[in-house]
């Protein structure tokens, strides 16, 4: 299973480059607070919804904390997708490291 830092998911917002940023969270927490350009797909809805990502893209997968999003990321592996990488710490260790002002629960 492929990792991503959060410091290197910024880059990768900084350098504009085309990836999709998949969040595996439930709807409340969505709500709360999201990353910018992020694909919402709770975790219990990707068995159905997978098909809408662009499995030749670059994915990121996060959630809280990364325990949902490394499952995702497991499934969709399994479905053929290879460049996928699971958020280390999820959105938390974003807000807490990359960007203060985001919330956090």
């Amino acid at each position: 299973m492929n990792e991503i830092s959060v410091q290197e998911l910024k880059k990768l917002y900084d350098n504009q480059e085309d990836f999709q940023l998949l969040d595996v969270r439930e709807d409340f927490e969505y709500e709360l607070v999201h990353l910018p350009q992020s694909v919402w797909i709770p975790l219990r809805e990707l068995p159905e919804r997978f098909n809408e990502l662009d499995e030749s893209k670059k994915t990121v997968v996060l959630c809280h904390h990364g325990g949902r999003s490394h499952q995702a990321a497991v499934y969709l592996s399994g479905q053929g997708f290879d460049d996928l990488y699971n958020l280390i710490g999820g959105i938390d260790a974003y807000a807490n490291e990359v960007d203060k002002n985001l919330a956090r629960y």
